[in-house]
């Protein structure tokens, strides 16, 4: 069985909309896009460069499109994003150039991927295909790498809810320019009890 990490660039307040560039994502009137440039660092950079190793991906179909029109040329800043399977949730998209790329149609296909042999799969942006995997307890691990800053406008993480599940803290970094990146994995249910008792 493979495991689902999701891997999510977000601002103190959730935002995950549009972290690499102004143009990203302007949907909804957004005008912070690129907000994560300020934040890199060597130490940052070290973190990152771990997480771009020769994976498979999941993705949601607009994160696709946008990794569709920029990675394949610059593939030497990413080794292994064009050999690296991707998996697409999408109703309208069934085909692309893009080598080593598969469509899925519903949350069936993912459980149905997640349950098959072979490697992890990373998720990264795909804010809705998140919110999906969250809802039908489908992620195994999340890498929150948190900003320091709040932005109040934009896609969030958690819109549209999650079902209650307990994570454990299994690393954590924070770099000089203060982004905190925190690594957490599924440990079963939610428990309640009374506070300093």
């Amino acid at each position: 069985m493979r495991k689902i990490r999701v891997i999510s660039m977000i601002t103190l307040d959730g935002v995950l909309q549009a972290p690499g560039n102004p143009e990203e994502d302007r949907s909804g009137d957004f005008n912070y896009g690129g907000w994560t440039a300020p934040y890199f660092d060597d130490k940052y950079g070290k973190v990152m460069e771990k997480q771009m190793k020769p994976a498979e991906y999941l993705l949601g179909r607009k994160t696709f499109e946008n990794w569709e029109n920029y990675w394949p040329e610059h593939a030497d800043n990413w080794p292994g994003i064009n050999t690296g399977t991707k998996y697409i949730l999408s109703n309208t998209r069934t085909k692309t150039d893009w080598k080593n790329t598969i469509f899925l149609k519903s949350p069936a296909d993912i459980k149905k991927l997640k349950n098959s042999e072979g490697s992890d799969l990373q998720v990264w942006g795909s804010g809705k295909l998140i919110q999906l995997l969250l809802k039908n307890d489908l992620v195994d691990e999340l890498m929150l790498i948190i900003y320091p800053l709040t932005l109040g406008a934009g896609k969030k993480l958690f819109d549209g809810g999650a079902i209650p599940a307990a994570f454990a803290l299994t690393e954590s970094t924070v770099t000089p320019s203060g982004v905190m990146i925190a690594n957490y994995k599924r440990a079963g249910e939610v428990k309640t009890g009374t506070a300093g008792a």
